[in-house]
């Protein structure tokens, strides 16, 4: 660590999961993390708030360790003094490691590997002002960029980006969204940089009037105005995949972006899944998916739409963020 950094810091840390409400988070002083060998120290200058990290604080998500602290889309520079990254920028993922030996990394999908880890679930994460990560899951990131429009790019715009990528669609085609938060609001940009027409459907008019803005086709509170090539679900409600299968055309397939989805309802085959209607989820990403996404956001920079907050406010940042009143992503600001 370099000499100027601090032997104390705040991290907010999951105490007692239950509803956001009931106040699960407590932000702590607690010793600057020490990397082990292969990581890097983090000061960290922002990080997205993501809906994982709710799920994570009410419990939807089962803590695997305790008192951990959430956040998996934190910007800062490295301050390890030995490292090629040092004084660096880089961005932290959801991803933090994989076991690199079993059948699924091999074949790339080390997303499935169930040896993998993630930040903010099996490590401390970044609602904190330093956390560490292992140097070869960080991501370069630009030095003359805004962090907080960086950081909702490493998990609402990655998992998008993955979840476009699990639909299908190769030529231009006609992509459903369900759900315009965080994610969706730059999924929807990259698959129009990719030439698809973009219908929303959501139930909140700020959001529909950001959907038309970014220029996505419509944006409707019920189903699309035309049959579907393929849907992304972002929405983490069990009930929108049959009406969102049932807008799919002949072929189409509808995939699941989120890690919590409530239970869906008994779906009728002839009219949800006949005609080779296909359902499917989407589980974390890879190291590549990242940095393909990150390209083709550094070639067409997204508009990304913030809602910033103070670290000491990050139990009221997932408040608002259960509370549907967050406008784009929610992103700590924090060094």
């Amino acid at each position: 660590m370099g000499s100027d950094t601090p032997s104390l810091m705040r991290a907010w840390a999951v105490a007692a999961p239950g509803p956001i409400s009931s106040g699960p988070l407590v932000l702590e002083v607690r010793p600057v993390p020490v990397p082990e060998p292969g990581e890097v120290l983090v000061k960290v200058e922002a990080c997205g708030v993501c809906r994982t990290d709710l799920h994570l604080a009410e419990g939807d998500l089962q803590p695997r360790r305790p008192r951990t602290t959430p956040g998996h889309q934190a910007v800062g520079r490295v301050v390890s003094a030995r490292t090629e990254l040092a004084g660096r920028r880089v961005g932290v993922a959801w991803l933090r490691g994989t076991c690199g030996k079993c059948r699924y990394c091999a074949r790339g999908d080390e997303n499935l590997c169930p040896e993998s880890v993630y930040t903010g679930w099996d490590a401390d994460g970044g609602f904190a002002e330093y956390l560490t990560a292992p140097e070869a899951y960080v991501y370069p990131l630009p030095g003359d960029v805004a962090p907080e429009r960086l950081a909702p790019l490493l998990c609402a715009g990655i998992i998008g980006y993955r979840a476009l990528l699990k639909t299908g669609l190769r030529e231009p085609g006609r992509l459903g969204i369900y759900g315009f938060g965080a994610s969706a609001h730059l999924t929807a940009q990259a698959a129009l940089a990719l030439g698809h027409t973009v219908h929303v459907v959501t139930r909140s008019p700020a959001a529909r009037r950001l959907a038309l803005e970014l220029g996505a086709a419509s944006a409707g509170a019920h189903e699309p105005p035309e049959p579907l090539d393929a849907a992304i679900l972002f929405a983490p409600a069990g009930e929108l995949v049959p009406p969102a299968l049932e807008a799919l055309d002949r072929g189409g397939t509808l995939a699941v972006a989120g890690i919590h989805l409530s239970d869906v309802p008994v779906l009728d085959y002839r009219r949800h899944l006949f005609q080779e209607r296909v359902l499917r989820s989407v589980t974390a990403n890879t190291r590549e998916d990242g940095r393909a996404y990150l390209r083709l956001a550094a070639e067409q920079p997204p508009s990304v739409t913030t809602s910033a907050y103070p670290l000491q406010e990050a139990a009221r940042a997932l408040e608002d963020l259960a509370n549907g009143q967050v406008s784009g992503a929610a992103v700590l600001i924090i060094g």
